[in-house]
């Protein structure tokens, strides 16, 4: 792996809002998209999704596309049959929020919609892409954040939820774990869907399923290191591609930032290039294959969101 591109994708001494965090990239009709959620501070009432393009080395003057009502959180961009889905959750504070959308097609967005009428806690994905299935179900990485009830198990779950348009979704049984695991992100191989989950116990954590999602077995710990933050995952030309902060303490520092690579389906990881290892948060990364080389986007010290091509 070779970095080819490093980037900003806006000037961080003219940034749009004082804090960004949790970008999302996917590719459509010959561009690359990233969006983010920007405003004071995460959790504020100012926070919005936020939505830059690129075409040829430039990226666009990012543009606001939600705000106001209550604070916007993890946007997740999926190209799909000549759509981009914008979903990104909604509320005042994580337990509480749900999931909202909006559609790209012909050139215009659609107006805002809630994605599942009467949903807390948040439907569809809740911070990585969906996948297109085999069998041409989407599967989205979805989980959930509750708060502790004293003696009575997890407070955060993961699972999957079932579309076959992206609209309407089916929300399946949580993956069996003994620690708290949130935020998955999935491939299909031969062998069935995995996933790959953020915990609180130091690694990445790993689950297969052999129905599409249905059904999960129980979660366990890989050989990655998780500090409790955002990973992500992408399968292409026959290898896994993960990117992460190697660390193995719980809410321990967001560096470094590096992607590491399998070419055994998870078993084992090889190569590792690091994108990061100065002082300072990089965290919460989104990657997509695409035209031969890996994309990257994620957090540069709440202050920025960073563009990475990777050749591979």
């Amino acid at each position: 792996m070779t970095t080819q591109t490093q980037q900003q994708i806006f000037p961080l001494e003219s940034p749009p809002t004082p804090q960004c965090h949790a970008s999302t990239i996917a590719r459509f009709e010959g561009a690359l998209y990233a969006a983010w959620f920007g405003g004071t501070k995460e959790g504020h009432a100012d926070v919005g999704i936020w939505l830059s393009r690129r075409d040829e080395s430039a990226w666009s003057k990012p543009e606001c596309m939600a705000c106001g009502g209550a604070p916007h959180w993890n946007p997740v961009l999926f190209s799909f049959e000549g759509k981009l889905f914008l979903y990104y959750k909604k509320g005042e504070n994580v337990p509480g929020w749900h999931t909202c959308y909006r559609i790209l097609e012909g050139g215009a967005w659609s107006p805002e919609r809630v994605l599942v009428p009467g949903d807390t806690g948040g439907r569809g994905p809740v911070k990585n892409k969906p996948i297109l299935l085999r069998d041409g179900t989407i599967c989205a990485p979805a989980s959930l954040e509750r708060k502790r009830k004293p003696l009575f198990g997890q407070s955060w779950r993961a699972f999957a939820d079932l579309s076959r348009d992206g609209l309407k979704w089916r929300a399946q049984k949580c993956i069996p774990a003994g620690v708290n695991l949130i935020q998955p992100t999935l491939w299909e191989s031969d062998a069935g869907l995995h996933a790959l989950l953020r915990s609180n116990a130091g690694a990445i954590y790993r689950s297969d399923s052999y129905d599409g999602g249905v059904t999960w077995r129980k979660a366990y710990a890989t050989s990655l290191p998780n500090n409790n933050s955002g990973i992500d995952a992408v399968h292409y030309d026959g290898r896994l591609y993960v990117i992460y902060n190697p660390v193995r303490k719980n809410w321990g520092p967001r560096t470094p930032l590096v992607i590491s690579m399998s070419e055994d389906n998870g078993a084992h990881w090889s190569e590792t290039l690091t994108l990061e290892d100065a002082p300072g948060e990089y965290s919460y990364p989104s990657i997509i294959a695409a035209d031969g080389a890996l994309h990257a986007v994620y957090t540069h010290k709440r202050r920025g969101i960073a563009y990475a091509k990777v050749a591979v």
